[in-house]
């Protein structure tokens, strides 16, 4: 995160807003035009590249398993083709016969609709229409006569009557054998094409998978092949077992479906389970679209309403069962995508492709977040249609202190202390997000009351964890996977809490055994405080009292005034130092005039500051230890006590006289 420099004594310079893109962004807009009218005009081209594409993630594993047992490469991919086909042909076969069947009886079902129509009329639904009926009669009629000129008569009954039309009926010629065959096999070409099609791209990615991954690198990672490659492999293998584990849900729920309608009674069974199955593919309402058809011949078939309920209760049960028990037992509460996403893009696909876009929405969307978080350069595809947040965890902190909303701070910091320590929050969050807020006052964007709304929010959200202890929370292990962590783990990891506390009050030197024995001093940054209060805490979480003093009390004019008894150690909290340690240099020598012989711990919480790797300004500044995190700042201090208490044990008579009265050698 960018370090906040100090702000200087006159006023902020204001930065002016970033100029507005001009025919760049006119290039990408017009690239996006061009990219989606491809996509619409070419989708005979697309849809069953796409499909392709789709089938070999799923086929790869079969493939893969094959070879295992030696059947060879080109082998393996001609049996797991062949054993797709098989399945898709025998499927439709099925569904084929189905329908053949249910349109025979339908013109049973017919008598048994009428009856349940002609019921409904007689009822309260009947009785219902018929009043509005009535009602929209008697209206018609008043406006009638509203809007008729005075004077004027109906017509005669018998007058005027309109010739009766005569019907002329065309007899069409019997179709030619060869046109009877058009329109037979007519509408089975363009599927029949498409699985072609699919199943010959489908052989050649299975035949040549490696060389097209190879393909990829090169296009997309050349420059580092170890990372790119991992990269590749990584989606590959995710992408397969997504959607193989989605096929199998998704066939599992058509199975389940179509033994509970086989079992209600409901014609064509294995019709609608292949349906439910299909069009589970679309998420969130595919299942429930599906239930329309077999509800409707469920009241066709059963003239009483027992056969529809049991219908409707069949998806109700079955649809949330497959959705919040079984998937994510299988691969998680998330399929990686927000909701919002998942909707948007099954819009855009269905007007895109139509109804094979509704499938394809899902599956196609995956492939694209999964793409962004390999790919540099496709990240923006990862931002907009993946499930993680669009704020880091440090930008949300900031976000939510400008907005003066610690509430929903304290909520984010409670549910990720269920996985880290508190001195990991302080360190990999909360210091970051106030070097944010530091460095945009002093770039002159962030106003003084809104700095002062996040020194009072900070120092309440500091006060909120005064009663939890700095500990990693029990059950929370790191993870096996990288690529698995979430994005707020990535960029800001899990530091160990730490280990050691301070020993025992009896065994310790005596100027050790005040009530706060580590004095913790504000670096002159205006968010210094709230750094050195966090400090402060984790020291007494761990044993070691301390207490927070502004910067203005050691300066020049109050050092002589500064209350020094009982300290044993001082901790120097800076955000910043831009790169100009004088002041801290003449901090460090008052204090030293102050407390002599006292070890001092400078904290500079960038780790990228010059003073942390430029030996010779740090004996220049003239700290005893310089630290980055919280953490290791409590270490120290922790490890200072522990050799104090060394030299104890070793020269008690000495040493006890000599440390309580300041004389005692630095750490």
């Amino acid at each position: 995160m960018p370090a906040p420099p100090q702000p200087p004594s006159p006023a902020p310079t204001r930065v002016p807003p970033p100029a507005t893109p001009g025919l760049p962004g006119l290039t990408t807009l017009a690239v996006a035009v061009v990219v989606i009218a491809a996509l619409y005009l070419g989708r005979e081209i697309f849809v069953p590249l796409v499909l392709a594409v789709l089938l070999s993630f799923v086929l790869t594993p079969l493939v893969n398993l094959l070879r295992r047992l030696h059947l060879g490469r080109v082998g393996s991919v001609i049996a797991t083709v062949l054993i797709a086909l098989g399945l898709i042909l025998g499927i439709g076969l099925v569904i084929g016969q189905q329908v053949t069947s249910l349109a025979g009886d339908l013109p049973r079902y017919q008598t048994t609709v009428q009856r349940k129509v002609a019921s409904l009329q007689e009822g309260m639904v009947g009785r219902a229409t018929s009043l509005f009926r009535h009602l929209n009669h008697q209206v018609q009629q008043a406006s009638d006569k509203a809007a008729a000129p005075a004077g004027t008569t109906e017509t005669q009954a018998g007058a005027g009557k309109a010739a009766k039309p005569v019907l002329v009926q065309v007899q069409e010629p019997d179709p030619s054998p060869l046109k009877l065959a058009h329109d037979v096999l007519g509408p089975l070409v363009h599927p029949l094409a498409t699985v072609g099609i699919v199943l010959v791209v489908v052989i050649f990615i299975l035949m040549q998978r490696e060389d097209l991954r190879n393909r990829l690198i090169r296009l997309f990672g050349s420059s580092d092949l170890h990372q790119t490659t991992a990269a590749m492999d990584d989606a590959a293998r995710r992408l397969s077992t997504f959607f193989l584990v989605q096929l199998g849900i998704n066939a599992a729920f058509g199975v389940l479906i179509g033994i509970g309608l086989w079992f209600i009674g409901v014609p064509s069974p294995i019709l609608w389970g292949v349906f439910s199955a299909l069009m589970r593919f679309v998420p969130y309402i595919g299942a429930f679209i599906s239930a329309a058809a077999p509800l409707a011949l469920a009241a066709a078939v059963d003239p009483g309403w027992s056969m529809v309920i049991w219908t409707a209760a069949l998806f109700l049960i079955t649809e949330p069962l497959m959705g919040h028990v079984v998937e994510p037992l299988l691969y998680g509460h998330s399929t990686g995508l927000s909701p919002f996403a998942v909707i948007v893009s099954t819009l855009f696909w269905a007007f895109l492709w139509g109804p094979i876009g509704l499938i394809l929405a899902t599956p196609f969307t995956v492939c694209l977040v999964v793409l962004g978080r390999h790919v540099e350069r496709l990240e923006f595809l990862d931002v907009l249609l993946g499930d993680r947040p669009a704020l880091t965890p440090v930008e949300n902190f900031y976000q939510r202190m400008l907005a003066g909303d610690p509430d929903e701070v304290q909520e984010q910091a409670e549910l990720m202390l269920k996985e880290r320590s508190l001195s990991s929050y302080y360190d990999e969050v909360a210091l970051k997000a106030l070097q944010l807020a530091a460095n945009d006052f002093q770039r002159g964007v962030l106003k003084p009351q809104q700095l002062d709304t996040i020194k009072d929010l900070t120092q309440s959200l500091v006060e909120e964890f005064a009663g939890r202890p700095d500990e990693k929370p029990e059950g929370t292990e790191p993870e096996d996977d990288p690529a698995d962590a979430s994005l707020a783990e990535k960029t800001h990891p899990k530091n160990e809490a730490v280990p050691a506390q301070a020993p025992a009050m009896d065994k310790r030197p005596p100027i050790w055994r005040g009530e706060a024995p580590v004095m913790c001093i504000a670096g002159r940054g205006p968010l210094d405080e709230g750094a050195a209060s966090m400090l402060a805490q984790l020291l007494s979480k761990h044993g070691l009292g301390a207490r927070v003093v502004p910067h203005e009390a050691v300066s020049r004019g109050k050092v002589r005034n500064l209350d020094v008894s009982g300290v044993a150690m001082v901790c120097v909290s800076y955000l910043d130092i831009s790169g100009n340690p004088a002041h801290l240099r003449y901090l460090l020598r008052r204090l030293r005039e102050k407390v002599p012989g006292r070890p001092v711990v400078v904290g500079l919480w960038p780790a990228e500051d010059a003073i942390l790797t430029d030996q010779e300004l740090r004996r220049e500044v003239g700290a005893d230890y310089y630290v980055i995190s919280l953490r290791q700042a409590v270490e120290t201090c922790l490890e200072a006590l522990s050799k104090d208490c060394e030299r104890m044990a070793k020269q008690p008579g000495l040493n006890l006289v000599s440390m309580d009265e300041g004389g005692g050698p630095p750490a």
